[in-house]
């Protein structure tokens, strides 16, 4: 996955994949080593590699090492932003849903529009 001039566009991105919204539910549980991160996927260990290079970009995770073990943590910022977006739309979204209904509700009872 390239990187985005739009960060919100590069993290749903990220989170359309079914792999890598299961490795950030793991994540939510505390940080862990990507060794631990790759046991229960049957895929290889370079796509898990893959898989973690995309949600480092979009600032989903950060990785360290210390010694021998590469840690990943959970970054929620993003997921933050994401939320805040959709609660913005949602809100307009059921704006729009409580219009249709009300005139949906006119029709039914026969009421003319305006």
């Amino acid at each position: 996955m390239r990187g985005s001039d739009d960060p919100l566009s590069t993290v749903f991105a990220a989170l359309a994949d079914p792999t890598r919204r299961a490795i950030l539910s793991r994540l939510a549980e505390g940080p862990t080593t990507v060794g631990e991160l790759a046991t229960p996927f049957a895929v290889s260990k370079p796509a898990i590699s893959q898989h973690l290079k995309v949600l480092e970009t979009a600032g989903l995770i950060e990785r360290t090492t210390h010694a021998q073990w590469r840690t990943c943590t959970l970054r929620t910022e993003p997921l933050d932003e994401v939320s805040t977006w959709v609660d913005h739309h949602r809100r307009h979204w059921n704006e729009r849903f409580d219009l249709l209904d009300e005139r949906l509700q006119e029709l039914k009872k026969g009421k003319p529009h305006g």
